[in-house]
């Protein structure tokens, strides 16, 4: 019998979890045309989820989940839909459930590494755990995301999945016109050589770290005939949010060189993927890691951090580091720029690994456990 699906797709605009919504959603429009979903988005957002297909709706909800009385309204909001099963995409789960759920959760960063206030962040601690406890499955999006939560949240093996996501697919695509590449570059004024992060700015993802690797190599690379004006261009968060970011372009001297650009449309973000000399991702903390393997699908090498998720996600094919060694950063990244050979093979590698994701795949395993409740 076929079954009312609701999904959460509030966070479509994000960087991670707003391409995990985009991408799953459109898959299981191609894949199953038997149940009904509702997508729930915000007002500004409802163009991105519609035209899916008969059997795919949105409905719009305005609060927001920081209003207090989000918690108590959300609930009535989505039992008015009726639904078989609903589908949280992000670590985020109110009080009371009308029904049951399924929830993903992409990293444990927010207990982890918390930003907040500390009664902001016990308060969603408690809420985090009571809604995965209650959870009828959980996906986890990689086996090391798994184990945490295993580890943090005592969640039982037997109600967790590993599903992976994949890059967007229009990170693989064909190549744009070249006049089109030069024009999204010459717009926002970057000059090539340079090196480019995507991503959030949150103090997990050790961009700090980062400046001082490449101020680094500008030091050594300053009469370089190739990278003697190497540039390192970060796309993400505000930069105003992280002061601890300012002071590391401040402190090392590399004002003029660093440009933080905010978030970018996703055909532009393509454009600097591929422009790029190579990817840095030395995070030391995360779920999976897509941003590495959307660089990896336009041939672009990566320079990625050694822990277990990126590890997971990259396999061999980009240049490991140690985090927490500004050192060792910079030597990756050396490595990379200075040795053509190594930046072909990485290049192809890259595109290899990133092939071996798919969203087709992710739909298939989600409809699974969307089956088992």
């Amino acid at each position: 019998m076929p079954r009312h699906i609701v999904i959460d797709c509030r966070r479509i605009r994000d960087f991670g979890i707003g391409t995990y919504i985009r991408n799953l959603t459109r898959a299981l429009a191609c894949r199953d045309q038997e149940n009904r979903y509702t997508l729930i988005t915000r007002p500004q957002d409802a163009g991105e989820v519609e035209n899916l297909g008969p059997n795919f709706h949105t409905a719009v909800y305005g609060r927001d989940d920081t209003d207090l009385l989000h918690k108590i309204i959300f609930p009535h909001f989505l039992r008015a839909f009726r639904p078989d099963l609903y589908h949280i995409p992000l670590n985020s789960v109110v009080w009371w459930m009308p029904c049951p759920y399924v929830l993903t959760i992409h990293d444990m960063s927010s207990l982890l590494f918390p930003t907040q206030p500390e009664f902001r962040h016990t308060m969603h601690e408690q809420s985090f755990r009571r809604g995965a406890q209650r959870a009828a499955r959980i996906i986890a999006v990689s086996h090391s995301t798994r184990r945490d939560v295993e580890a943090v949240l005592h969640i039982p093996p037997g109600r967790i999945r590993t599903i992976y996501g994949a890059p967007d697919p229009a990170f693989t695509a064909d190549q744009q016109d070249p006049d089109q590449y030069l024009q999204a570059l010459e717009r926002y004024s970057i000059r090539r050589p340079f090196i480019l992060y995507a991503g959030t700015i949150r103090p997990q993802k050790n961009v700090p770290r980062l400046v001082e690797a490449f101020a680094v190599l500008r030091s050594e690379f300053e009469s370089h005939p190739q990278y003697g004006d190497l540039r390192l261009v970060i796309i993400g968060d505000e930069l105003s949010k992280y002061p601890s970011v300012r002071r590391a372009v401040i402190g090392t001297r590399v004002e003029q060189a660093v440009r933080f650009l905010g978030f970018v449309p996703l055909e532009t973000l393509r454009v600097f993927y591929r422009a790029a000399a190579v990817f840095a991702f030395p995070s030391l903390y995360e779920g999976f890691g897509l941003a590495p393997l959307e660089a990896m699908a336009c041939g672009t090498p990566v320079v990625a951090s050694n822990v277990p998720p990126l590890v997971e996600a990259v396999g061999e094919a980009a240049e490991l580091v140690t985090p927490d060694n500004v050192f060792d950063i910079a030597r990756g990244l050396r490595a990379v720029l200075l040795n053509e050979d190594r930046r072909r093979r990485l290049s192809e590698a890259g595109r290899e690994q990133a092939q071996r994701f798919h969203w087709e795949e992710t739909a298939r395993q989600t409809l699974e456990v969307y089956r088992e409740i």
